[in-house]
């Protein structure tokens, strides 16, 4: 799932973007509603998440652009006016839900998934998604990694971990976000557990030469897939 991030308060911006990633949701962050749109243009989105108050283009005026190319995609609005007469326009533009500043992660976690749902029927947005890692097909639904006609099971760590690596795949995945994302705490203990799960998933990867999961010093680890290179 590809969520598009308009925030032009970085730091808000980052936490929104964190937290989403953290559940599972690939999301890239634009600090302002011109470099959205032309990132939207780019790429395919599942759901756009924008702030109405942004410069160079505002929120409204984004999903208005948006909405000349894409009538489906599903658009949330974050803003810290509380006017009926905003929330209104929000809907008037094609927004599909509203969310007032000062909000909890929970609140727009629990939103997303509403609209998803509601969404999946007609569009399938929301169907099983599958990784390609070298010559493996790695399904985080079915807790399974298949190569060559056989399938590996996987607890519910190596599964949530292994699509942590995917979503940052031949980029660094930092070591304290993946605590905080599966262990929920950055200790001591949960680094040697998570040391112990990244060794079970190289030995699950071995038969690929192109597949390699190494430590990047001081940050954390990277999923190699030299196949798509």
């Amino acid at each position: 799932m590809k969520i598009l991030l308009a925030e032009d308060d970085p730091n808000l911006g980052a936490i929104i973007k964190e937290y989403l990633e953290a559940k599972g949701y690939q999301t890239h962050l634009c600090l302002n509603g011109e470099e959205a749109f032309k990132i939207f243009l780019r790429e395919k989105w599942n759901l756009g998440v924008f702030d109405v108050m942004m410069p160079i283009m505002d929120g409204f005026t984004l999903a208005k652009e948006i909405r000349n190319h894409n009538k489906e995609i599903p658009i949330i609005f974050l803003t810290a006016k509380s006017m009926k007469e905003d929330t209104l326009e929000g809907f008037k533009v094609g927004g599909d839900d509203y969310i007032t500043k000062p909000f909890s992660m929970e609140e727009l976690l629990m939103r997303i998934k509403a609209i998803l749902k509601r969404t999946e029927r007609s569009d399938g947005t929301t169907a099983a998604q599958e990784f390609t890692i070298g010559k493996y097909r790695f399904n985080p639904l079915l807790n399974q990694l298949h190569f060559n006609g056989t399938a590996q099971k996987l607890t519910s760590k190596e599964v949530e971990l292994l699509r942590l690596l995917c979503m940052h795949k031949n980029d660094t995945l930092e070591r304290n976000f993946a605590l905080r994302a599966i262990w929920t705490e950055d200790n001591y203990f949960n680094a040697r557990s998570m040391d112990v799960y990244i060794a079970r998933l190289r030995k699950y990867l071995h038969n690929d030469p192109n597949i390699e999961i190494i430590n990047v010093h001081g940050k954390g680890f990277k999923l190699i897939d030299r196949s798509t290179a």
